[in-house]
């Protein structure tokens, strides 16, 4: 009998171990609900620089290239794992607010965060916030019940909080926003303080030149395109990862 049950035990816990392995793989792979996804591959950990490629599944399940390649830039330090749908390694290196690095993973897109002076295209499904003088998105790790969230203010932002914590700046690159669910209470529930905030494709400064600190950036026409395109209900979702890290996860994770 003590046989037995000792077997049994080890058979349960070898179960609950698969059982583990087979959730961890699902909350790694692309949603099957999505059917099109903006690409974004790094040379490497460290590099700012990145190539993005918008895809879609066709009628036959398959996927496509639809834009791009375009060029793009991504934090000055480069990527690091951030919180979205993805899982990460164990013990590995996470997004950090200040630390000059854009989040990597697979991460569902928001809405459109605008104050440019010409029309964005877009799908009227997407989310539309007109950005004003009284338009703020927290980043100060002092405020955990607001960090990581928009806020709008009944008056323009005027005290030096709030001008620092303001979404519009009289900045060109930031007047086309599309925002990139890391670490929002849509991706994670309640955010994580201190774990990176302020996460939008925008339009990249000085014609690529310079780099980002933590964003995604592009040519404003690349933008555009991209924003275009995007169809609320196709799901569509941003993975961003080096080179090395989406061909070794390309398979496991089921990503284009």
């Amino acid at each position: 009998m003590r046989y037995a049950a000792c077997v049994y035990t080890r058979l349960l816990r070898l179960h609950l171990f698969c059982l583990f392995l087979l959730c961890c793989t699902a909350c790694s792979q692309l949603p099957p609900a999505s059917s099109q996804a903006i690409i974004g591959i790094a040379d490497d950990w460290n590099s700012s620089h990145v190539t993005l490629t918008l895809v879609e599944k066709n009628a036959a399940g398959k996927w496509q290239r639809v834009l791009g390649p375009y060029p793009g830039r991504l934090g000055s330090n480069g990527c690091v794992w951030g919180l979205g749908m993805h899982s990460n390694p164990t013990g590995a290196t996470t997004k950090k607010e200040g630390d000059g690095r854009s989040p990597a993973g697979i991460f569902s897109l928001g809405g459109l965060w605008v104050n440019n002076p010409t029309p964005v295209q877009h799908d009227p499904a997407i989310p539309y916030v007109q950005v004003g003088p009284n338009d703020l998105w927290i980043s100060d790790p002092r405020l955990p019940h607001l960090y990581n969230r928009h806020l709008r203010l009944d008056h323009p932002a005027a005290t030096p909080w709030e001008l620092h914590e303001q979404m519009r700046q009289s900045d060109y690159p930031h007047s086309i926003k599309l925002l990139v669910h890391h670490n929002t209470p849509e991706s994670v529930g309640n955010p994580i303080v201190g774990a990176g905030s302020s996460i939008f494709f925008h339009i990249w400064r000085r014609d690529g030149a310079a780099p980002t600190a933590g964003c995604t950036s592009m040519h404003e026409q690349h933008l555009r395109q991209f924003i275009a395109r995007l169809r609320a209900d196709r799901k569509p979702v941003y993975i961003l990862l080096p080179r090395s890290e989406y061909t070794r996860r390309r398979k496991s994770w089921n990503l284009p």
